[in-house]
């Protein structure tokens, strides 16, 4: 559909997205009528899988060692990182963050959780909401972004929110790269070697954008893991997702109330 064609959608009262988020929504450009509904939690186990591979790769120091031995340097005893005891920071409490909160959980993480009403029927040892972000990240020994982009989390993560967290922190992003300044985590990188970084959502991808850049040189970091926005990217996944998806339409077309509803405001 065409910009230039939104304004004649009057006949249509609701659209369905495959996807977890909605930020790529021509809200503004939408009949008013229109409901948008995302598709919550579609992905989450395989996100949450992702998030559990790069906390690991980070901790227990994989690729560095992998490196090391490739170039014949056998570094047995350089410590790498217990997952047990530590804690998470989960920042977006939604399906992706609750099914990684339950991989963690399995692995002796306490969970320090964020969302939009700090209330969710998954135990957590704490649970906020974006006003107690400084107390999750400065508590926080793996802090995971799994948030929506909106007009609240768009450069939520800056130079001061990464001063909040400890330097030795890991973490690890899966929603949309613009959540975090981007100058400002390759500065923190850069000075901070100890802190460990994954990064599967960055700022200019091929989906939005036509193309993958980078404004700054994250992957000569040897403390930065990447991966191409590749999370939710497994056998079948399309297929339970659009599965999900029709169930949301068909009980919208029955009356029934439906899940995922996009909030204009958040977005305009």
């Amino acid at each position: 559909i065409h910009p230039q064609d939104y304004p004649h959608l009057q006949q249509v009262r609701f659209i369905q997205l495959l996807s977890a988020g909605a930020d790529h929504m021509p809200f503004a450009d939408l009949p008013p009528h229109i409901l948008v509904a995302s598709n919550p939690g579609a992905y989450a186990t395989p996100m949450a899988e992702h998030v559990l591979a790069m906390t690991l790769a980070l901790a227990k120091r994989l690729l560095v060692e992998n490196q090391k031995l490739r170039n014949g340097e056998f570094d047995q005893f350089t410590p790498n990182r217990l997952l047990a005891g530590m804690t998470a920071g989960i920042l977006g409490f939604g399906g992706i963050g609750r099914a990684t909160a339950r991989l963690m959980r399995a692995f002796g993480m306490r969970i320090y959780a964020i969302n939009s009403s700090g209330t969710s029927p998954e135990p957590t040892d704490y649970l906020g909401t974006l006003r107690d972000l400084e107390h999750v990240l400065r508590e926080s020994d793996v802090v995971v972004i799994s948030l929506p982009l909106t007009k609240a989390t768009r450069g939520l993560i800056g130079k001061e929110q990464l001063a909040w967290m400890k330097p030795d922190a890991i973490l690890v992003n899966v929603a949309r790269g613009a959540i975090i300044d981007e100058e400002a985590l390759y500065s923190h990188v850069k000075s901070q070697p100890n802190f460990l970084v994954g990064i599967d959502a960055w700022w200019t991808e091929p989906f939005l954008h036509g193309t993958f850049r980078m404004e700054y040189p994250f992957l000569d970091l040897p403390n930065v893991l990447g991966s191409p926005h590749n999370s939710a990217v497994v056998p079948h996944v399309l297929v339970d997702a659009a599965r999900q998806a029709a169930e949301n339409v068909k009980r919208f077309l029955k009356g029934e109330k439906v899940t995922g509803i996009a909030r204009r405001e958040d977005y305009l």
